[in-house]
């Protein structure tokens, strides 16, 4: 098959759909692996890397898309990369359809089989290409946050882990799964004071064993949002609903409730966003301010690391790409797991969770 890497376009987006140690798997499995030049520039991976790894380089994505019969990438097609698709093609990427209807109909339009990261499933119901980013995203999360409460940056010029004598801030995750959990992490290691809300009773006693009680846990009520967020220097929005739209945990009034310059940092707003109040924002202008309480909303915060991330991603997908390169879009049939990441197949939206979040 022939596979294709355009350069991504998305605003400060710097991954790439394939390392060149990935394309040498794809070459050693017989395939033909077409790479935009300088599409791995964001990594540090020049056009000789992946000329030597046995890829051939094409000078622009217009020529990629053309000759691909597979597009690989990292983040969902952009308008002028939806039209280029068409239905012989598989596309293999993030799409997060379910907050963005338009995509979906660009994608049914073209007749393209659409191959979603985020909704592909393991044996055990996990989404293990979502896992790598979402552990990236985690950590970067309490970056975030702890760049945001800078006074220069219109924070409350709290420092996350204090220093002798003076409290350390108050850091509130709501959703204990991988975001959360690497969110926690980085937090108490900086020495903040973690509180992680979930629906979850079993989840909770698992955190509270994991982290030995350095958090606490609390489950997720309206009562406890509020209470929670009210205390908080920074909220970690961690939550998700495979394939679906994220809850909307923080309503705007709540917002009244939390104290002034604090930051809310939502990690889900690939998926809609879990704050009533979040819209997508870029590395370039990552923050808004609403009712007083700053607003983190960056939709690809892996980007910011492309070193990591890229390679982090390429370890999670290569096995499930490999195969659709293999056996094409019947790969599908074969494997539950990869079926479960089909979200566009024949001009229709064939995830369940997708479709009813657009409807």
């Amino acid at each position: 098959m022939r596979v294709g890497v355009p350069k991504e376009i998305k605003n400060h987006e710097y991954r790439v759909g394939l390392t060149p140690g990935a394309v040498r798997e794809y070459v050693a499995h017989g395939h033909e692996v077409l790479v935009e030049t300088q599409a791995g520039a964001g990594i540090t991976a020049d056009d000789a890397a992946y000329e030597a790894a046995g890829a051939k380089i094409l000078p622009s994505a217009e020529e990629v898309f053309a000759a691909a019969q597979m597009i690989v990438k990292v983040k969902e097609p952009q308008p002028n990369e939806w039209v280029q698709l068409r239905d012989d093609q598989i596309l293999f990427t993030y799409l997060h359809l379910a907050p963005d209807p338009e995509q979906a109909k660009g994608l049914m339009a073209s007749g393209v089989s659409a191959v979603a990261y985020e909704t592909v499933t393991d044996r055990a119901g996990g989404l293990p290409l979502l896992a790598p980013m979402s552990e990236v995203a985690g950590r970067l999360s309490i970056e975030a946050a702890g760049a945001a409460l800078m006074a220069y940056n219109g924070g409350r010029g709290v420092l996350l882990g204090g220093v002798p004598g003076v409290a350390p801030a108050r850091v509130v995750v709501l959703g204990g799964g991988v975001v959360g959990t690497h969110a926690a992490r980085m937090a108490i290691g900086l020495g903040a004071e973690v509180t992680i809300v979930d629906r979850s009773l079993p989840r909770l006693r698992e955190l509270d064993e994991l982290f030995q009680g350095r958090v606490r846990t609390r489950y997720s009520t309206m009562d406890v949002i509020e209470q929670e967020i009210g205390a908080a220097d920074a909220v970690i929005g961690a939550v998700l609903i495979p394939g679906a739209s994220a809850p909307k945990l923080v309503t705007r009034a709540m917002l009244g409730g939390m104290k002034r310059a604090s930051v809310l940092v939502d990690v889900a707003i690939d998926q809609g966003g879990c704050f009533e109040t979040s819209h997508a924002t870029t590395h370039a202008d990552p923050t808004y301010e609403v009712d007083g309480v700053i607003h983190y909303c960056v939709a690809n915060m892996p980007g910011a690391v492309p070193l990591t991330s890229s390679h982090a991603l390429n370890n999670a997908t290569l096995p499930y790409g490999l195969a659709l390169a293999d056996k094409g879009i019947a790969a599908c049939d074969d494997n539950p797991g990869l079926m479960s990441g089909l979200n566009v197949r024949a001009g229709k939206i064939v995830n369940e969770a997708v479709a009813q979040s657009l409807r």
